[in-house]
């Protein structure tokens, strides 16, 4: 099989009390788990969980070798599943992501994670700039906020606006769901 499950970011620090909360990330990563747990029944070699190692301080969540950058147990990898660290938005700049990809004839994706405006957009951009089919689980992602000046662009506008730029021309998009009824109907 040449698909992959990439798992992003779904770190203790984006759940609540955690440093970057974000808006319904447990309802994400339920939806996370469930595509996860399909893999593993289908695909259990071609499973890539991505944790964010804040290289900065200032950037205040993610911090090396805090509780909050451990990666949540909805979705915490097993022992044969591939673990890449990373250091910016994008899952692909100065990891071992695609050579791992390459070295296995990966040839499609299915996204999952957080946050949909800055890590799951920065991914899944490179992705298809690397040559990558590219599915995204929206359902399956979060976001929280955004300000600028005096205007906030409520969580639930942020993802859409984000998805709906991904979807075509960067992506199939699609719900946990609308997955799985058609990966088991294909089965």
């Amino acid at each position: 099989m040449s698909t992959a499950l990439i798992i992003v970011d779904i770190q203790k620090d984006y759940f609540p009390n955690g440093k970057m909360e974000l808006s319904n990330p447990e309802s994400a990563s339920a939806n996370a788990a469930k595509v996860l747990e399909w893999f593993r029944q289908n695909h259990k070699e071609n499973i890539f969980h991505v944790q964010h190692i804040a290289s900065n301080p200032a950037m205040g969540f993610f911090l090396p070798n805090t509780e909050g950058a451990e990666i949540h147990e909805a979705v915490l990898p097993l022992e044969n599943e591939s673990l890449i660290i990373k250091h910016f938005a994008n899952s692909f700049l100065q990891t071992e992501l695609e050579s791992q990809l390459k070295e296995k004839g990966i040839t499609k994706l299915v996204v999952v994670g957080m946050m949909t405006h800055m890590c799951i957009d920065a991914t899944v951009r490179a992705a298809v700039d690397l040559g990558y089919e590219t599915t995204l689980i929206e359902d399956a992602c979060a976001t929280r906020e955004l300000a600028y000046q005096d205007k906030v662009v409520p969580a639930e506008q942020v993802h859409y606006a984000f998805v709906g730029a991904l979807q075509g021309m960067y992506a199939e998009v699609t719900s946990t769901e609308d997955f799985l009824q058609q990966k088991t109907a294909v089965l």
